[in-house]
């Protein structure tokens, strides 16, 4: 899939089509994947008529076929599904030695009405609202032109079907997708069998930083880089207007006490406390006691941490202490690195290990 960062470029390119009368662009899309591929299903490319491109689909192996084949479909205003694999002749992937196969879905978008999705799904994300994106791309195996279904809080928030049938099908699959990620599906219906890719769409992630240290001043320009809408708190307002400003960074000047009402803290945000103020890192951890935060984390020495863990405010915090993956960080900067980095392995479920076990193997 898309990253955050990716898929805020992507909905901010189809929101410019919208304007235009007659727009020539194709999105492409992966919707299956088999084997070791560069991207998983729910990755798009905008390519445009003049060569322009949002977001790279494939790394490199295929790129390059893709993006002909979308300006073909420019120019003939009709859909196509590509098939890389050996037995479609188009088996660059094997060529080139990543051995994984790709079904890429090129869309044209020859009327604004094409891109009608884009402003609700922006609206979802600027709500922070997790949303399911259902697209209907082929029945009985012929491909057709995509219809769309936007599915949140277990209602349809916007659907481009044109058939209650089929938006009741594709609601239904929104419904029962498990968690993250994307995929196809076949469903069967009275319209015949439909394949459906759905992709769970998360907000951009958040990262509040409290504290003005070197190594939160960091942290910013990381975070900031890795697509997170990112948040600089101080409870001293001088302190705050010592940084420079950089591009998405919003800062906020309150206390611990008063953080749960001045930012909002959901399951999409992680915090890191670097004050290096033991009592001011415990306070402003004692406000994330019961905030359904992905990630809490602080930095800090072994005595520290120690002191930290035993203190009865943060009795019941899953607290991150150090902060940090152990790649021997000594620096702001590397230390920076090292807590995104651990962020990112507890948000993607990893462990932030090698991605080779000991004799050579790499992970899945």
């Amino acid at each position: 899939m898309n990253s955050p960062h990716e898929l805020a470029l992507l909905i901010d390119a189809l929101r410019a089509l919208h304007g235009e009368p007659h727009p020539r662009a194709a999105l492409a899309t992966l919707t299956r994947t088999r084997g070791s591929t560069f991207r998983r299903p729910g990755t798009h490319m905008l390519v445009f008529e003049d060569g322009r491109l949002v977001c790279e689909l494939s790394g490199g192996c295929p790129q390059r076929d893709i993006e002909r084949q979308a300006r073909e479909a420019i120019a003939s205003g009709q859909p196509r599904r590509i098939r890389y694999n050996s037995e479609s002749g188009l088996d660059v992937l094997i060529e080139m030695g990543c051995g994984g196969e790709l079904d890429v879905l090129i869309e044209p978008l020859p009327s604004p009405s094409a891109v009608d999705f884009a402003e609700p799904l922006a609206q979802c994300m600027a709500s922070r609202d997790d949303v399911r994106l259902a697209t209907l791309f082929a029945v009985d195996d012929e491909v057709i032109v995509p219809r769309r279904l936007l599915w949140s809080h277990a209602r349809v928030c916007f659907d481009g079907t044109d058939d209650a049938v089929l938006g009741e099908a594709m609601a239904a699959a929104c419904a029962d997708w498990p968690g993250r990620g994307a995929g196809t599906r076949q469903l069967s219906s009275p319209r015949g069998t439909l394949d459906v890719l759905v992709e769970a769409i998360e907000p951009p992630h958040a990262l509040v930083v409290i504290g003005s240290s070197a190594a939160a001043r960091a942290l910013l320009p990381v975070s900031t880089a890795l697509g997170w809408r990112t948040t600089l708190v101080d409870s001293d307002a001088d302190r705050l207007r010592r940084h420079e400003p950089l591009p998405e960074l919003r800062t906020m000047c309150t206390t611990p006490e008063r953080l749960r009402d001045a930012l909002p803290l959901d399951r999409h945000t992680s915090v890191v406390v670097i004050t290096h103020n033991l009592e001011q890192d415990i306070a402003w951890l004692a406000a994330l006691r019961d905030a359904p935060v992905a990630y809490a984390g602080a930095l800090g020495s072994r005595e520290r941490v120690a002191r930290m863990r035993h203190a009865h405010e943060l009795a019941g915090l899953r607290l991150h202490a150090p902060a940090g993956l152990d790649i021997g960080s000594e620096t702001p900067e590397e230390i920076a690195l090292a807590v995104a980095a651990e962020i990112m392995a507890v948000l993607n479920g990893r462990g932030g290990g090698p991605l080779r076990d000991n004799d050579g193997a790499i992970h899945g």
